[in-house]
């Protein structure tokens, strides 16, 4: 009996009405775990899915359309890294289907550090990962790659009080990738835990100010450009003020 093919990655619908000309795709990467070989749950993307929605609304001038990513299977899988691997052929889907457009990962916890390892992807422009998972600093293995991030634009996000994913090291996985590329910042959201559910609107405003930013040129925000521009550790741990909006979105009128 031949052996079957395990399936690949798949993307969800394109989340709203997609654009007849795609000028850019947001690839929304949900949370994991750190081992399992089973599928991932139904829900695991619908706080995803909602980010998606006000990323598309936000982008529509500009041709922005958004999928999640359905993984294989739910776990990290130690040296298999495959969400890493699933996010990476995501984005060459998103070559097949759409072109030469900017991709731009947004991916939480487990979904994050998958978004991190994949961003050296040749069409992706922009990563974001919010709270992601990192393993434990540990002197006798290799640490977590970002030379991979070198010519990226990189926007972390970490609440203080994450109990699930230590945000220091999230902190020292920036600071050594700002080394090498300087368009890397980090926003910590004071007093918010792993879900970053206390300040979920301004997470919202800064991941689209910051993906509209980079894919399309709109203006930063001012904290945006702030922490870009600011040398370390001022610019790894900018704190998101409550009440935060993104900048003003200039008008663009359709061709």
């Amino acid at each position: 009996m031949a052996e079957q093919a395990t399936p690949g990655p798949r993307l969800g619908r394109a989340i709203g009405s997609e654009p007849r000309t795609v000028g850019g795709v947001v690839l929304l990467l949900p949370r994991g775990a750190e081992v399992s070989g089973r599928r991932p749950p139904p829900l695991a993307s619908l706080s995803l899915g909602l980010l998606g929605r006000t990323l598309v609304h936000a982008g529509r001038m500009e041709g922005l359309t958004a999928h999640v990513v359905h993984y294989r299977y739910r776990g990290w899988n130690g040296a298999q890294a495959q969400l890493a691997q699933d996010a990476f052929r995501a984005a060459d889907e998103c070559v097949r289907r759409y072109g030469d457009v900017p991709i731009c990962l947004v991916g939480a916890g487990m979904g994050g550090r998958a978004a991190l390892h994949a961003g050296g992807h040749d069409a992706v422009e922009a990563v974001v990962a919010l709270a992601p998972w990192l393993p434990e600093d540990d002197v006798a293995a290799s640490p977590e790659p970002v030379k991979q991030l070198s010519g990226r634009h990189v926007l972390i996000v970490h609440g203080t009080n994450d109990q699930r994913t230590d945000p220091e090291l999230s902190f020292r996985l920036a600071a050594r990738a700002k080394k090498a590329n300087r368009d890397v910042c980090r926003f910590e959201v004071h007093s918010d835990g792993h879900g970053l559910r206390q300040y979920r609107s301004e997470i919202t405003a800064l991941t689209t100010d910051f993906a509209l930013g980079t894919m399309f040129g709109h203006p930063f925000s001012r904290p945006v450009q702030d922490a870009l521009a600011a040398p370390p550790p001022l610019g790894l741990r900018m704190p998101l003020a409550s009440g935060f909006s993104g900048a003003p979105r200039r008008a663009t009128k359709v061709r």
